[in-house]
């Protein structure tokens, strides 16, 4: 029985959570849970995001499946997924964009997966008040940090059978920083000759991604052009809410979904947990419990192929719990 940390969430967190335990539970995964309110709930009962035993937790499991946390804008506490990602080396943010059955959107067989540095650039949150008018914000690109990241997006290609990786960037004005990543993703291209890989600047990226996004296979790039890319990405196949995602680690995994808290709907029974149920196959493969994972992929494509019980977000009519009990008993 494998042990997960388990981050509960705010906003539409728990909800989802419980969702996705109960689709787990149904296909005999053999995980139990250490589960922990985490976000802003707890930051005002308790002063901390997350509470000492949490990360007593993780640092035990090694593994976390966190639900969506709210981070105040402009204000507040620092994003506890930045600080999460800083604590445990999680360097590697992977977010896989698949089409899925039966959602109408502008292209079918969308398949790209995104690799986002995710401990360096503009995320630091190195800022500097120069005067009343003018603040400086500090970018930081490292050859270890954008070495490793850039290698793993090979490596992933290699052992998926993905034909080609992509850098992003924005190399042509940011010549230093954007510069360095560029070429060490052409120092280490060289290592892989048998995949393929180009280069676009994010802008021409961004525009190439809502026109053909058949170009696209394994991506690759620093913190904020993922950050960005990635909620694009999103939108080619319907929404944040299909959206999964991975932060790895050498030591440490977590697996999340990558939209918000949705404090609009917190509550309502109404939100869709497909990202985080996707999140929490990610985590299966990582653990090595494929089968149940590609299980649970299953039984959800029926669903959406069936077309009868889909949430709101996906111009449906089903409740969170419907939706649930439609992949429960597809499994």
């Amino acid at each position: 029985m494998k042990i997960i940390t388990l981050f509960r969430g705010d906003g539409i967190g728990p909800e989802i959570c419980e969702a996705v335990k109960k689709v787990l539970e149904a296909a005999k995964c053999p995980i139990q849970f250490e589960e922990f309110d985490v976000g802003e709930a707890e930051y005002l009962r308790h002063g901390a995001l997350i509470p000492e035993a949490a990360f007593e937790s993780i640092e035990k499991t090694k593994l976390i499946l966190k639900a969506p946390i709210t981070t105040p804008i402009g204000k507040g506490f620092r994003s506890c997924n930045v600080q999460l990602r800083e604590k445990y080396d999680l360097y590697a943010n992977i977010r896989p964009a698949k089409s899925l059955p039966n959602i109408e959107t502008p292209f079918k067989n969308i398949d790209m997966v995104i690799f986002r540095e995710n401990t360096e650039d503009l995320y630091v949150g190195v800022e500097k008040q120069i005067d009343e008018n003018t603040v400086h914000a500090t970018k930081i690109i490292t050859r270890r940090c954008s070495e490793r990241i850039i290698r793993a997006a090979f490596e992933y290609a290699l052992k998926n059978n993905r034909r080609r990786v992509s850098c992003i960037h924005k190399a042509n004005i940011l010549k230093m920083s954007d510069g360095l990543f560029l070429s060490i993703f052409n120092e280490i291209k060289q290592e892989y000759p048998t995949i393929e890989a180009d280069a676009y600047i994010v802008d021409n990226a961004c525009m190439q991604m809502v026109m053909h996004p058949e170009k696209f296979d394994v991506m690759v790039m620093p913190n904020l052009y993922g950050d960005i890319l990635s909620d694009l990405a999103s939108g080619l196949i319907g929404g944040l809410g299909l959206l999964p995602s991975a932060n790895l680690g050498e030591e440490y995994a977590m697996f999340e979904a990558v939209h918000g808290s949705a404090p609009d709907i917190a509550g309502k029974n109404m939100a869709n947990p497909t990202a985080m149920l996707l999140s929490a196959c990610m985590l299966l493969d990582h653990i090595g419990l494929e089968e149940y994972a590609e299980k649970i992929r299953h039984a959800l494509y029926e669903v959406f192929v069936e077309g009868k019980t889909l949430t709101a977000d996906l111009n449906g009519q089903a409740t969170t719990s419907m939706f649930c009990e439609a992949i429960i008993e597809k499994l």
